[in-house]
């Protein structure tokens, strides 16, 4: 079995939308002691830990102790789900090819934060969500999985963030899966998914097995 960790900052939405898809998760650790998903996580009685980055004045030294906590669970995979600390690169490296996250936009567009309100500012017709592999340049590894929601002319921040909160429900789940299923290989820094079958919203699908 795929041992799965994933790291929260806040309510857990995409813990959840995991969990839900029947994927087993080993332990949720959150950067904060006040995060929604610590709650989501004992509800389904699965270990809870805080490394709580208020506690650490040094950025190394947070990293340091959240690489120990993890470590406690030998992950397969470590999982980022709204989890809101630039990790260094040393921790990046140490899990490398075997820690995915979920950004809001259509990645390389828009890295970073506000995603949504810079979309709306850019005028953007199409905007989504992106699952990739972690590396040390900002939201910028391989990626897995996207899918693009239209922006609407009534729009506000708000709810284009909520469009775009489902997609990220339903692809996150999927790649997780792919990953457990060993499914996900990266090749020239694009990532084959074998015999995959791209759910309907997806816009920037990976290539299968055939077509690599």
């Amino acid at each position: 079995m795929t041992s799965i960790v994933v790291l929260i900052s806040g309510r857990g939405s995409n813990l959840e939308a995991i969990l839900r898809a029947g994927i087993g998760v080993q332990a949720v650790i959150s950067s904060r002691a006040d995060a929604g998903g610590l709650e989501i996580a004992r509800q389904w009685k699965i270990p809870a830990v805080t490394v709580d980055a208020a506690d650490y004045a040094v950025r190394a030294q947070f990293d340091a102790a959240l690489a120990a906590a993890v470590d406690r669970f030998a992950p397969d995979l470590v999982v980022l789900a709204g989890f809101m600390r630039l990790l260094d690169t040393e921790f990046v490296s140490r899990y490398a090819g075997r820690m995915l996250n979920v950004h809001p936009s259509l990645l390389p567009a828009l890295p970073g934060l506000h995603t949504h309100r810079r979309a709306l500012a850019a005028g953007a017709r199409l905007h989504g969500a992106t699952v990739h592999f972690v590396t040390a340049e900002l939201d910028a590894g391989p990626i897995v999985i996207q899918a693009a929601v239209p922006v609407l002319d009534d729009d506000d921040e708000h709810s284009l963030a909520a469009r775009v909160l489902r997609e990220e429900h339903r692809i996150y789940p999927l790649a997780v899966r792919w990953f457990v299923e060993g499914r996900l290989t990266i090749r020239g820094g694009r990532v084959v998914v074998a015999g995959a079958r791209m759910p309907q919203a997806a816009l920037v699908s990976p290539c299968t097995e055939e077509e690599a």
